[in-house]
């Protein structure tokens, strides 16, 4: 009996092989993505990301309309880098003005390179669908994919504004058809 007790006590302390290399491998992730600079958010990472990108004034804050996208290309002049320039009247991530209500968001679905060309829905401040397989993307939240197949966020452009200027100055992910935003495909 004493034995059986034994050995029920060190089945409930001992540590499985899974849970240690989940446990280990959880643990190297959190150390090496704290020490990355540019894994957040920050105003700090936001300069550096954009650091390599031209700065180009796109629009003034007087001139935008609640929900009456305005288009403009971007980081340079090619069918891939249109993108709407936006003043949701709801506050957004990575928003500027007052409100943190403006964004920019390039204009091609990150699943295969779908038009989103008169997608906007005011009503849901959303983008989408994809003509091609229905995606869709929450602009209030970095272009978050609400549905559809795409994998990865809608490439949203960094704004800056100098007085009621509108400048753009940075690209937060990958534009469709290219292997770097600054370079043609």
């Amino acid at each position: 009996m004493e034995e059986e007790e034994k050995d029920c006590r060190i089945e409930e302390t001992a540590l499985s092989r899974r849970d240690f290399l989940l446990g280990a491998g959880a643990s190297v992730v959190t150390i090496m993505l704290s020490s990355l600079p540019g894994m957040a958010y920050a105003k700090g990472t936001l300069q550096l990301l954009s650091s390599a990108y031209p700065k180009k004034k796109i629009g003034t804050i007087s001139g935008l309309k609640i929900d009456e996208p305005v288009e403009f290309s971007y980081p340079y002049e090619h069918p891939n880098c249109r993108n709407l320039l936006i003043r949701m009247g709801t506050k957004a991530a990575g928003g500027i003005g007052e409100q943190k209500d403006i964004v920019a968001f390039n204009l091609l679905c990150t699943h295969m390179g779908g038009s989103l060309d008169g997608t906007y829905r005011p009503e849901h401040k959303a983008m989408g669908p994809c003509p091609m397989h229905l995606t869709t993307f929450d602009l209030r939240r970095h272009g978050m994919i609400v549905a559809g197949h795409a994998t990865t966020t809608l490439p949203q452009i960094i704004l800056t504004a100098e007085g009621d200027d509108i400048y753009a100055t940075g690209v937060l992910g990958l534009i469709y058809g290219f292997h770097d935003n600054l370079s043609a495909p």
